[in-house]
């Protein structure tokens, strides 16, 4: 890794560690620990039945997700830079008697550390922006598949990120083309929890659907289903208002509607 992406990721490994404190308070663990899943419908249905899989989660964060996948029955392992993310997913699994096993490493390095042999390699929900090489991406998820085994993600539309909130809608800020890195640090809140000014700055990559695709392409995967909604898992843009389904929509005769996330799914050949 050369050093400036170097300083990239131990800039970006700083700002989860802060955040990490921040969601094991805002995000929903009481109700994850008398019960709740917090994988969404659209999530489970596509998954289907995962009982005695064994599960790759990247970039597990706090591991809500992952102790999740272990209540359906999969043998999971969450992979996550932050050592602060990690201390909170152990106390997570501990909490809820749930068993996972949690690896601390930029998935980046994460060969020599981890052996192959997954049937599924899950990822999603804010994480592509953190990957500042996208074909490698690709050939990571590979590399830790079985053959015709699956990888599975839920995202925020490429498209939605050339977008900011503006007036009573949202305005074109982004170039859609420009890879990236972008320095973000005028943070207004956080989006788990609107009272915590976040102070650490980040440094995000904006990768096309193309790029997104073609890496998995590129790493013998077949691409199976592409599924877009225009509506997300957080709220994203101002004006945004939270259905009944559990995700953020935007309310109508605002800007119209745009693709704000996509689902795929892909299998190793």
């Amino acid at each position: 890794m050369d050093r400036e992406a170097d300083r990239y990721t131990l800039n970006n490994r700083e700002l989860w560690d802060e955040l990490a404190p921040v969601h094991f308070r805002s995000y929903d663990i009481k109700g994850f620990l008398s019960g709740h899943s917090s994988l969404d419908a659209i999530q489970m249905k596509d998954l289907g039945s995962i009982k005695g899989k064994k599960v790759l989660h990247l970039q597990c964060h706090i591991g809500l997700d992952t102790l999740s996948l272990a209540r359906l029955g999969a043998d999971v392992t969450g992979i996550d830079i932050s050592p602060r993310s990690i201390e909170f997913a152990e106390k997570l699994k501990k909490r809820s008697g749930l068993d996972a096993r949690f690896i601390c490493s930029d998935i980046y390095r994460l060969e020599g550390k981890l052996k192959a042999g997954y049937d599924i390699v899950y990822t999603g929900q804010g994480v592509l922006c953190w990957l500042k090489d996208i074909k490698e991406w690709g050939r990571i998820i590979s590399r830790y598949l079985e053959k015709g085994g699956m990888f599975y993600i839920m995202e925020g539309h490429p498209f939605s990120c050339i977008f900011e909130s503006g007036g009573k809608g949202i305005r074109v800020e982004y170039d859609y083309f420009k890879p990236g890195p972008l320095r973000f640090d005028d943070w207004d809140a956080d989006y788990s929890d609107p009272s915590y000014r976040v102070r650490s700055p980040s440094y995000e990559w904006q990768w096309t659907a193309g790029d997104i695709v073609n890496s998995l392409i590129g790493a013998d995967l077949r691409i199976e289903r592409f599924e877009e909604y225009p509506f997300l898992f957080f709220k994203r843009f101002k004006g945004m208002k939270k259905g009944k389904d559990g995700f953020w929509h935007f309310k109508s005769g605002t800007s119209g509607y745009v693709p704000l996330m996509f689902t795929l799914k892909a299998r190793k050949i």
